[in-house]
């Protein structure tokens, strides 16, 4: 075994996790969150930290050139586990998925995780990267209201096209052979991209309220749907959804502009 092998299974063994993430957003370390919190996996969290923030923006800052082992992280989440810095949400929780038996054995299904990684970079994409840019369609640094006509307009073409393409392709997979029944989106059982699923699913309920009760009431969507009650009612992650560690939507990727939803 080599020395890189065996540090990393000691590391897998021994230590507990640090995802380092904005206080007061559930945001893009939410997915994290939930994939610990199902597994029921010993972790810290800065977003609950007293001096959580200086650990994100240090994470970020252009002095931070990473160390020998891990490059610096662009921007947050990163997930901290012995010696590893692990950034960028997918990548973070391709890293997790088999510690947390939330991919297929890699030994029964060599290509699984990938099948698993690729759900989860479709529902990122779509429901949460462009929900993102409805409110902030021209400048990222800009505040919403120097660009609210934009807004609109970008909001308009998200509601009417964009989110009944992603739902219509998650309807399709629930659907599919793959899922093996349709309970979870690959191998009838739960992985971290249905856990991705549901929140970004959750996020565009806040966001756009009237559109997707419209869309659920079309029944276009009917295993989607069923597929996000199903995950809520899972034993961790009710328990975690009550809790005081889920934040509430507020300034983040989900936000409410009544004249962004349905009209």
């Amino acid at each position: 075994m080599t020395t890189r092998a065996s540090k990393r299974q000691k590391t897998e063994q021994k230590d507990a996790y640090h995802l380092i993430y904005w206080p007061s957003i559930p945001g893009r370390g939410e997915h994290i969150r939930l994939a610990l919190e199902e597994a029921g996996a010993e972790y810290t969290d800065t977003a609950h930290q007293e001096d959580g923030m200086k650990a994100v923006t240090s994470l970020s800052s252009d002095h931070n050139k990473g160390d020998s082992t891990n490059p610096p992280a662009f921007a947050p989440p990163a997930l901290k586990h012995g010696e590893y810095t692990i950034s960028q949400t997918p990548n973070i929780l391709m890293y997790l998925g088999p510690q947390l038996g939330l991919v297929p054995d890699v030994s029964e299904d060599p290509v699984g995780i990938y099948h698993v990684n690729s759900l989860t970079l479709t529902a990122l994409d779509g429901l949460s990267n462009e929900p993102h840019d409805t409110h902030h369609p021209i400048a990222v640094m800009e505040y919403y209201e120097a660009q609210k006509e934009e807004a609109k307009k970008k909001a308009k073409d998200y509601r009417e096209s964009r989110l009944p393409k992603f739902l219509g392709y998650f309807e399709r997979v629930l659907s599919g052979d793959a899922s093996k029944g349709g309970e979870y989106l690959y191998g009838g059982q739960l992985t971290y991209a249905d856990l991705v699923l549901f929140q970004t699913v959750d996020g565009v309920s806040f966001a756009f309220p009237k559109c997707v009760e419209k869309l659920k009431g079309s029944g276009k969507y009917e295993k989607v749907f069923q597929h996000y009650e199903r995950v809520k009612g899972r034993e961790n992650i009710k328990a975690y959804l009550g809790s005081e560690r889920r934040q509430k939507y507020s300034m983040g990727i989900y936000r409410y502009y009544p004249e962004l939803d349905d009209e």
